[in-house]
């Protein structure tokens, strides 16, 4: 266990799975045939789910992997950290552990890794939650092409690579609950080392560099239409905003919306126990 790991924060053991460009760290605590399976996204890893998993373990399955390159995975630096390749290691392990009833919960880029699973293996889904994310190609909207040219270009990769500008001022700038510094420093640690940071310099470019692997996860989105669902949306958030919320409004043939005025882009953190409250109501209607 890392000496900067908060026990109490993070209470749960680690598992591997040895994959071939590292091992792949992830959470497993509780036991039943309801699994919840929890996908983060950039610069983010399990570290944010710690309340959700507490608070569901006594009752559900909860699954909650680092991808390879965040949190307490290996940080190779010859491997290509593409998003499709995240998306390969996410269905490597989801089938290693055999889930057949799942409930996903996803948010940035965890939202097309995480669904690409779902597209693929719909009868393995039972339900979607949705917090502030996407799944389609944004290529051409100006909001995206700059931050991607600019975050994924040499300044970026320059920023993150030297100063962990992603996680020390853009993170800590798009929280909007008071995020105390020991909380804050557990997003930092995991990219301390500049050598460890290239997953998080990757992954702007290829906002707008993975767009035809984004356009066929769209395509496919009939495949997980019917999927009782959850949008759970913080509307401070500088990333996604109104446009992406309606876009999601037209996947799902039935869901729920809860929209907040005080969250933003990292609903996990800006909400804290109260989305566990929704995650919690969201399983109940699964079982009447």
């Amino acid at each position: 266990m890392e000496e900067w790991l908060d026990q109490k924060e993070y209470p749960f053991k680690s598992k591997y799975l040895e994959l071939p460009m590292g091992r792949m760290h992830y959470v497993d605590e509780g036991n039943a045939d309801h699994s919840v399976v929890m996908v983060h996204g950039n610069p983010s890893w399990s570290f944010a789910f710690r309340r959700l998993i507490k608070c569901l373990s006594p009752r559900y399955r909860c699954i909650a992997p680092d991808h390879i390159g965040f949190g307490l995975s290996d940080k190779p630096e010859t491997w290509d950290f593409l998003p499709e390749s995240h998306a390969q290691n996410f269905q490597t392990l989801l089938n290693h552990l055999n889930l057949k009833s799942i409930t996903l919960i996803v948010g940035d880029w965890g939202g097309p890794i995480g669904l690409s699973y779902a597209v693929k293996y719909p009868e393995r889904v039972k339900s979607i939650i949705i917090t502030n994310t996407w799944m389609w190609s944004v290529k051409g909207v100006f909001h995206y092409e700059m931050f991607s040219r600019l975050m994924g270009g040499f300044i970026g990769r320059v920023l993150i690579k030297r100063y962990n500008f992603f996680v020390k001022i853009l993170m800590k700038r798009m929280f909007r609950s008071n995020i105390s510094p020991n909380i804050h420093q557990h997003y930092i640690e995991p990219l301390r080392n500049p050598t460890d940071r290239k997953g998080c310099w990757v992954f702007p470019k290829q906002i707008i560099g993975s767009s035809d692997w984004l356009s066929d996860l769209w395509r496919k989105r009939h495949a997980i239409a019917n999927k009782p669902s959850s949008i759970i949306w913080g509307k401070k958030d500088v990333a996604f905003r109104d446009i992406e919320l309606m876009r999601w409004k037209t996947v799902f043939q039935t869901f729920e919306l809860h929209e907040y005025d005080n969250a933003g882009h990292f609903v996990q953190e800006d909400l804290g126990d109260d989305l566990c409250q929704l995650v919690e109501q969201h399983l109940d209607k699964l079982k009447l």
